[in-house]
């Protein structure tokens, strides 16, 4: 044990000896491949076809999430991608609601009510009215609001019948919720000072400040056109603040959250490699 012990100190005492000998360094480019996390061999096309979007009015989720995924998927995957009208999913499930709900009308029976006062049957009758599900204006505002369409996406009927009209392609769509935010409290910044002998310097420091920015949120559905039935599903958060004062567009900010997406997206697809370097030292 004692000569194991001297073994790895004479070992470590050369290498620090080598590093301080080092007078320069060199970067060396490397990549980094990753595997894909879904089969997609069966497919020789993809098909992006809606989403159901919601949040803010400022950026047509739908269209844009669409038209930036199909852009990427021609450059970066061996995927044919199909060039068809982007799907108005959400109005496509508010129908099938609605005829779900024509087919499945409430029993018209009307149990007996028992004789009570009129102002203990009216207060009775307000406590049963159902909870509204949906926005005033029928809008996409929260994940609540998203959660009442999930239902379009199991429905492999419908999906299979997209698939057939498509050649059988691979069907990405989900759910996107781009949505604005406003947070204020202490944050971490950094300043330049000058300090007795001249030099500037930078100093952290911590300064309350209110910012405001943008939350996206997609979900990614894979579906197999073939069959009409989901092969994954892959959930995201992403935000970004500013200071209050920056006016930011909100389509730009859509489109650098959904960059920081990109990559996981793509690594559904086929092997991917992230490029990076490492430092040597010489």
């Amino acid at each position: 044990m004692i000569a194991r012990k001297d073994v790895a100190t004479a070992v470590s005492l050369a290498v620090l000896l080598a590093a301080a000998g080092c007078t320069s360094f060199y970067e060396v480019p490397i990549e980094v491949p990753i595997q894909p996390r879904m089969d997609v061999t069966p497919f020789n096309r993809v098909l992006v076809a809606g989403f159901i979007a919601g949040g803010t009015d400022d950026v047509d989720a739908n269209l844009e999430t669409v038209r930036l995924l199909r852009s990427q998927l021609r450059s970066r995957s061996q995927l044919r991608v199909i060039e068809a009208e982007v799907l108005p999913l959400a109005d496509m499930a508010r129908e099938q609601l609605a005829a779900r709900a024509g087919a499945n009308p409430p029993a018209t029976s009307v149990p007996a009510v028992p004789q009570l006062p009129l102002a203990i049957q009216a207060d009775q009758a307000d406590a049963q009215q159902p909870t509204p599900v949906a926005a005033a204006d029928g809008a996409i505002r929260t994940e609540a609001d998203l959660e009442r369409y999930q239902g379009i996406f199991s429905d492999e009927a419908f999906w299979k019948r997209i698939g057939d009209e498509h050649q059988q392609p691979l069907i990405v769509t989900g759910t996107v919720l781009f949505t604005d935010t406003q947070q204020s409290g202490f944050v971490n910044t950094n300043r330049e000072v000058v300090d007795q002998l001249g030099r500037r310097v930078v100093q952290p420091y911590r300064v309350y400040m209110e910012r405001k920015g943008y939350i996206i949120e997609p979900r990614f559905i894979f579906i197999d056109g073939r069959s009409g039935a989901v092969l994954a599903s892959d959930r995201f958060h992403e935000e970004i603040l500013y200071p209050a004062q920056t006016n930011t567009p909100a389509l730009s900010s859509f489109f650098e959250l959904m960059d920081r997406l990109l990559p996981s997206f793509l690594g559904s697809f086929g092997s991917q490699r992230i490029k990076g370097t490492r430092t040597l030292l010489k």
